[in-house]
Formats: C-alpha cells, structure tokens, sequence
C-alpha cells in the first residue's frame, strides 16, 4: 500500500467528517461527546491507515472504527448518553414548532431502542448505508441488519404512534 502523499489519506478521511459528526450525535445524543467520538475515531483512522485497502470503501472503513471505538466506550462506562435537545435544534434549520415537536418525539423514542437496533436504523436509515455495507460495519450477517431494522422500525412506529410496544420474543427451550 504505497501512498505518495501521506496528507491524501487525511484529505479523503475528512470529507466524510460531516457524516461521522451526524452518525455520531445521534449515537450519543449529545454534541461535546460526538465531537469527542468523532475526534477518537479519526485519530485511531490515522494511526491504523495502514489497514485500509486502497480502493475499498473508505467512509464504511470509518463508520466501523467509529462504531467500534462507540461500542468500547460504552463497556468501559467512560461515555455517558445524554439527549440534549437544544444542541440538535440548533444544528437543524429553524422548523415550525409542530416539526421541533416531532423531531424531539423521534429524537426520545430512538433513544429508548435497544443499542443494536438504534444503530442499524441510523446506519441505513439516517447514513443511507445498504444493508450490506451496514453488515460490514457491525461486523455482522447481513440478516442481522435486516432483522434489526425491521424490529427497530416497527419499535419506532408503534412508540410514534403512542401505542404500547409489543411483548418481547420468549425464548424457546
């Protein structure tokens, strides 16, 4: 992986900065801690450039060091979710009140969706991901990104529109 330019890689890296701030906010609800995320993820990208395979997909490459870095952070308890609402209003542009209403509705029910589940919906959902690039960013099959989804739209749904959510699966012996 011969790079001539060392700054070639830092230059395609930060034109996906925009879309890791986005994926990142709405993973920690919480600007300071997103930046702070972002920030981690783009410094491991640079310090491990050296994995990335030229030509592959270099924004799913980012998104699965940001997912990560996001997923050890929650184990170790040092990131802390917070919905701070304000700080997502101020990014948007000004809505009428009955539109700052519904996206404070979605911001809360995506909230309380399981962690696997949330992050599927935003990777496709909010990033435009496929189904597959998704698959490669969790490290996962990609019918576990399409049942997540599927779960996590229909949670969404069912909170959106005020009913009680649906019994949880059993497992069966």
């Amino acid at each position: 992986m011969n790079r001539s330019v060392p700054d070639e890689f830092a230059t395609q890296a930060a034109q996906h900065i925009p879309r890791l701030r986005r994926y990142a906010r709405a993973l920690t609800g919480n600007a300071s801690a997103a930046d702070d995320l972002v920030q981690d993820a783009l410094e491991r990208a640079l310090v491990k450039q050296a994995l990335w395979r030229e030509g592959s997909d270099l924004r799913a490459w980012l998104f699965t060091i940001m997912h990560n870095v996001f997923v050890n952070q929650v184990r170790s308890a040092a990131a802390r979710r917070t919905v701070a609402l304000d700080d997502a209003a101020a990014e948007l542009p000004s809505p009428q009140h009955a539109d700052r209403l519904e996206i404070r509705d979605l911001d809360a029910a995506m909230q309380t969706l399981p962690d696997e589940q949330r992050v599927v919906v935003l990777l496709v959902g909010l990033e435009q991901l496929t189904y597959d690039e998704a698959a490669i960013v969790l490290d996962v099959p990609i019918g576990t990104v399409m049942s997540r989804l599927s779960r996590g739209r229909e949670r969404l749904r069912r909170l959106l529109q005020g009913l009680p959510d649906a019994a949880p699966l059993k497992a069966v012996k």
